[in-house]
């Protein structure tokens, strides 16, 4: 009865989300069953988010598909209704970053690239990082003035690329923090995958046909915060680390 209620949420696009959060935080709470089922009605979610990271076909037998099983599990465990846009959309997050960490570590591990005594050149770098440090801390607070000025031009003239401007900004960022936060979450995803964001320096908007299949937003929620979406994607796929503060409590 109870899978077949989960299984439900698919069909019924407005309830998916409050219905799936409800289930979380049921499954989150300890309801072994609600857990399960849920990651019984979400394995193709599962699949396909692996499938997307790894660029091929994931099923159970994949080491890649385990993976994307606990990172969604994780996800469930970690979940918080007040700080993540939505179950899916968060999920897809940690599934996307949990495997690319698993790929990694396979790649050290069978090429053996381990380094088991520090060379002249890493005893270099490290002398090189201590006074690069130490040169941080001498930077004056005029430098840093002047390097946020030049940021903030750069970021300026990005934005203009795409038709967009500060002023821009202040009129159409989300109001309310729910819709902040969805369009924020969308904007991690966009900087993190390389298609979207490659899609979206090409053609200048955002692919949404792929999107929708990512993330629990509408069509219509998506064209909506367009302007926000790709401002915030932009700065978190940009080097402008002083404008980057401003949203660091936002970024997952």
């Amino acid at each position: 009865m109870l899978l077949s209620i989960i299984q439900g949420i698919f069909k019924t696009k407005t309830k998916q989300k409050q219905i799936t959060t409800e289930l979380a935080q049921m499954a989150k709470a300890g309801n072994e069953e609600v857990l399960n089922d849920l990651l019984f009605a979400f394995t193709p979610f599962m699949k396909k988010t692996a499938s997307f990271v790894c660029k091929r076909s994931i099923d159970e037998h994949d080491e890649e598909f385990s993976v994307a099983m606990n990172g969604f599990h994780e996800a469930i465990m970690s979940f918080n209704p007040s700080e993540n846009a939505s179950l899916q959309t968060y999920a897809h997050l940690i599934i996307k970053r949990r495997i690319i960490d698993f790929i990694r570590k396979e790649s050290v591990r069978k090429e053996k690239v381990l380094l088991i005594h520090a060379s002249r050149e890493e005893a270099a770098t490290e002398h090189q990082l201590l006074f690069d440090a130490q040169a941080l801390d001498s930077y004056s607070i005029e430098q840093q003035a002047e390097a946020r000025r030049e940021e903030i031009s750069r970021y300026t003239k990005l934005l203009a690329e795409f038709g967009l401007s500060f002023e821009d900004l202040a009129k159409v960022a989300p109001k309310h923090e729910d819709a902040r936060k969805t369009a924020f979450q969308t904007s991690q995803i966009i900087a993190e995958t390389e298609e979207f964001y490659e899609f979206l320096i090409k053609y200048k908007r955002l692919p949404l046909k792929e999107m929708e299949e990512i993330v629990e937003v509408s069509r219509k929620t998506l064209e909506r915060h367009r302007k926000y979406i790709i401002a915030v994607a932009l700065l978190l796929k940009s080097d402008f680390n002083y404008i980057k503060e401003y949203v660091k409590g936002e970024i997952i």
